[in-house]
């Protein structure tokens, strides 16, 4: 069989500038989220001058946050981070998909690498488990997404 070459992403932080883009809301759970990808970074090479954290009120203002840090052209990735749990109205699903669609939309626009930290749980006891327990802590799960992704867009051109 020929030898296919295959792109992959260092997974090394070290010389990069990255953004924490994280609603306060739910900060409880958002903390948990930003702690574990603060650590990830670090423990990955990157220097804590080059790694800032933004929080705005929530999910549904990181959109316009990400597309302005995106515009100032100082930065090699953004890592968003919120919290979005059910309650008894649809409030959850206009917060959820607006937050996804702004952000994905600014980074697909600006070529900007974006991790996706944002929970979207049923209940508090998803998010606990998402933030750092059973299921794993989806903050280190985003930053490790946008530093491969630095790292393979890196390579291609």
């Amino acid at each position: 069989m020929q030898h296919i070459k295959t792109i992959e992403g260092r997974l090394d932080a070290k010389g990069l500038r990255i953004a924490l883009a994280a609603g306060r809301f739910n900060d409880f759970i958002v903390d948990k989220l930003v702690g574990g990808a603060v650590d990830y970074l670090l423990r990955h090479g990157m220097q804590k001058e080059n790694l800032t954290i933004y929080k705005v009120p929530g999910a549904f203002e990181l959109p316009v946050l990400v597309k302005r840090l995106a515009q100032k052209k100082d930065l090699d990735g953004i890592v968003c981070l919120g919290a979005v749990i059910r309650g008894a109205t649809p409030h959850f699903d206009y917060v959820a998909a607006e937050a996804t669609k702004g952000i994905a939309q600014t980074s697909l626009e600006t070529g900007m690498p974006v991790g996706f930290g944002i929970l979207t749980t049923d209940n508090l006891e998803q998010a606990i488990e998402r933030a750092g327990s059973k299921a794993g802590n989806k903050g280190v799960e985003a930053a490790a997404a946008v530093l491969e992704l630095i790292r393979v867009l890196e390579q291609v051109d």
